[in-house]
């Protein structure tokens, strides 16, 4: 079989945490799609209030059986892969997936309270204010310093490295062409391992409606092309309809910075294909 990107799909969540289609429901869209390659990366739990329903419990028992009843379902037909999306603030262990995502979506300040990065101007906003005294390039500096450490932990994937950009279309919080703000995102970038970690070219925020490029920037994309990392293509589905979503704008973003490959995940490990 000839691998190309939409070969794989592995950022993808069910209504087990916050995504609207069932596990279930999403392998068949995947398979009916010809992916090949399919994971599910549910969130991970945390003891956050407001995640309450839209993470998997810390207890993953469930969501292990489910995905293992559908590798089985699809076996010889479609691979299925065991994965998670871990958050910084999560409670749990990534290890004993097929493969991780290391997110980061909050900021947890000084006085104990966590700062959601992608839930609207109201979060970012009081972040801002209660947290960095009306600094708004320093909440972006803030959210890099949680990818490092996300970074640093090795995941098989660094999810959405630059979502505290989701909601600033038109510079709405803060110039993303500032010193200040590309200093802190290539230092996160810096702490990635590009022999051991994929940086994901994530099409969600253009599928929701958010934004109209993928994440990450492409100056990012450039560096990491540098650096001699690889990429894997994922839209982050939270329902059938966004698998694969975007995967050609994603082509073209990373032939642009300099790729020529992007990744294929494996329960085998990476595998390459041409753009």
């Amino acid at each position: 079989m000839r691998l190309t990107p939409p070969c794989c799909s592995v950022h993808n969540h069910a209504d087990l945490c916050d995504g609207k289609d069932s596990a279930v429901a999403m392998a068949e869209a995947a398979f009916q799609r010809n992916v090949r390659y399919f994971g599910l990366s549910c969130h991970s739990h945390t003891p956050i209030p407001a995640d309450e329903g839209a993470v998997l419990p810390a207890d993953m028992t469930a969501y292990r059986e489910t995905v293992l009843a559908l590798r089985d379902q699809y076996a010889g037909r479609m691979e299925v892969l065991l994965g998670l999306e871990w958050d910084s603030q999560s409670d749990i262990s990534p290890e004993g997936f097929d493969y991780w995502i290391g997110s980061v979506h909050y900021q947890k300040g000084a006085n104990g309270k966590y700062y959601a990065a992608d839930w609207g101007e109201e979060h970012f906003a009081a972040c801002r204010d209660e947290c960095f005294s009306g600094d708004a390039l320093a909440v972006a500096e803030g959210y890099f310093r949680e990818v490092c450490q996300v970074a640093a932990r090795k995941p098989t994937i660094l999810g959405h490295i630059d979502l505290i950009t989701k909601l600033n279309a038109g510079s709405r919080f803060f110039d993303e062409s500032s010193p200040r703000y590309r200093a802190a995102a290539l230092e996160a970038l810096h702490t990635a391992d590009p022999l051991m970690t994929l940086l994901e070219i994530n099409t969600g925020g253009v599928s929701r409606g958010y934004r109209t490029m993928p994440y990450p920037a492409q100056f990012l994309l450039e560096e990491w092309s540098a650096m001699g990392g690889q990429v894997i293509f994922t839209s982050d589905a939270h329902q059938t309809r966004d698998i694969l979503f975007g995967y050609d704008q994603a082509a073209e973003l990373a032939k642009a910075a300099g790729f020529r490959t992007s990744a294929i995940l494996t329960r085998q490990g990476i595998r390459e294909c041409p753009l």
